[in-house]
This record gives C-alpha cells, sequence and structure tokens, in this order.
C-alpha cells in the first residue's frame, strides 16, 4: 500500500470516529469553539486547565488533553499547538494516540514486490 492510501485509510478511521463523538460532545465549549490558529491561553480560557500537556514528537509544538464528559458518556479529548503555540490540530484521541497516528502515516511503506 503506498502512502497516500495509508494516510487516506488512517485519515478515514479517524473521522469515523469522530462523527459519532461529535454528535455528542458538539456542544463542549472545546469542540464547538476552538479554531485553529488560537493560542495556548485562548483555549485555556475556553476549555480550562488540561488534565496533561506534553511536548509533540513528530512535529515541533504541544498538546493538550482533555476528557470530555456528558451524561453517561466520557470521552479523550485533544488540542495540538504548533511551534508558535497556536491550534493547528484537534480531535477525539489523547495526544499519545494522535502522535502514534502521525508517526505512523510518516513510515515508509514496505513493498511486497521487486516494484521501484
Amino acid at each position: 500500500m503506498n502512502k497516500s492510501l495509508y494516510t487516506l485509510a488512517t485519515l478515514i478511521v479517524v473521522l469515523a470516529g469522530c462523527s459519532t463523538d461529535s454528535q455528542i460532545y458538539r456542544d463542549q465549549p472545546l469542540v464547538a469553539n476552538v479554531e485553529a490558529g488560537m493560542s495556548k491561553e485562548q483555549v485555556e480560557q475556553i476549555g480550562g486547565p488540561p488534565l496533561s500537556i506534553s511536548n509533540r514528537t513528530v512535529e515541533p509544538g504541544t498538546c493538550f488533553d482533555y476528557n470530555l464528559t456528558q451524561p453517561g458518556h466520557q470521552q479523550r479529548y485533544n488540542v495540538s499547538f504548533d511551534s508558535r503555540g497556536r491550534v493547528d490540530h484537534k480531535s477525539f484521541m489523547t495526544c499519545a494516540e494522535w502522535s502514534n497516528a502521525q508517526q505512523k502515516a510518516r513510515e515508509p511503506t514496505r513493498s511486497g514486490g521487486g516494484g521501484y
């Protein structure tokens, strides 16, 4: 499988999980109000202090982990910041899961045949 197909497959899996979660949590302030380009301070004003803060391992930057709650439901959620401290990603997974997905998308693909 070539890299673009693997990346597409990973993206589809991530988005499939997000569609259900986004319906349950769409009114949560972090989901509804955090937008690309916001600062860490703006995100904390909206969502409060994160459960944890980690350095990103694939791209320079940091990542905030949150725990969203609704009656009968809990969901991890991350807000990721680029090296300038601006939001460049948010998703219904932990920072570690997001980092792992990024790492896998960057790994070279292995070819089973003798092609180029």
